[in-house]
Order: C-alpha cells, then structure tokens, then sequence
C-alpha cells in the first residue's frame, strides 16, 4: 500500500464514478491542477464544514487553476444527497471499493474509545498540472485547511 507517496511523486490514477452520474479520472486533469480530498463520511459535522468550505472557495480556486474533487466510500447515491442538502458545488466521487484511497494512503488504522478499525485519514493532494504531486497534507483539521490548500495553488 503506497502510503509512501511524496511530494514530487506522480499522482496515481485513478477512474471514479461521481456525482450526478459522472466519472471522474486523473487523465481528465493533464495540464489543470488538482485538489483530490478524502473524507470519511457524507454528512458528518466535520466532512460537511470541510465540502462546505471547498465548495464556497470553489470559485478562487477555479481562478487559481485548479479542480477540486472530494472522495469518500460514500455511493453517488449518497454524495446527491449530500451535495442537495448543503449546497455543494464541488465533485464528489465514489470509491467503494477504497482501491483509489488506498493507493494515496489515506485508508488507515485509526483509534476510537480505545478500539482500532481501519477507515479514511481525512487527507488532501495538490496535484500540479503534469499529474506530480505538488503537496500533501494528512491528519487534515478543518479550520483553516481550504485556505492553506488555495494558497498552494495559487502558488503552484
């Protein structure tokens, strides 16, 4: 499992099913940058400020040149529901079998009340437009972090 990713290393591909009845892949990005998001959960307090943040930013980023595309194990079901309920305006992909989040090593061994169980490190890839890995940012707080990730863009 290559959480051995870096920055400077080629983003992995990646073909998703999104919302909306979209798909979604990494080819779709050559020469545009990229904000690829993993969250664990559709419609939790955190996963919903964080898709509410992107979303609202969406535009500066947009002038930035740069995507922003939001994955969970959510079905495109769910993430429709989701996006209608808040307003969001940035993709969101379904990856159920959690190939593509593993691959970017955000599917993790986390801790809860003392019991472990694996599940997605809230974690956020800027990738530039040849497909490399620009920044990474893991164990993502929500406060702040859309702006941090806008200003990396903006900076790419």
């Amino acid at each position: 499992m290559p959480s051995d990713l870096k920055e400077g290393s080629a983003a992995p591909a990646f073909t998703l099913s999104s919302d909306g009845g979209g798909t979604v892949s990494l080819k779709d990005f050559k020469g545009k940058a990229l904000v690829l998001y993993f969250y664990p959960k559709d419609d939790t307090s955190g996963c919903t400020k964080e898709a509410i943040g992107f979303s609202a930013a969406k535009s500066a980023f947009a002038k930035a040149g740069a995507t922003v595309i939001g994955v969970s194990k959510d079905s495109v079901q769910s993430h429709d529901k989701f996006k209608a309920k808040h307003d969001l305006t940035v993709t969101l992909a379904s990856d159920p079998e959690g190939e593509t989040i593993a691959r970017y090593g955000a599917w993790v061994e986390k801790s809860m009340y003392g019991r472990k169980y694996m599940g997605i490190e809230r974690s956020t890839f800027l990738i530039d437009p040849k497909g490399r890995i620009a920044r990474i940012w893991r164990k993502v707080k929500v406060p702040g972090h859309v702006e941090a990730v806008l200003e990396a863009a903006k900076a790419l």
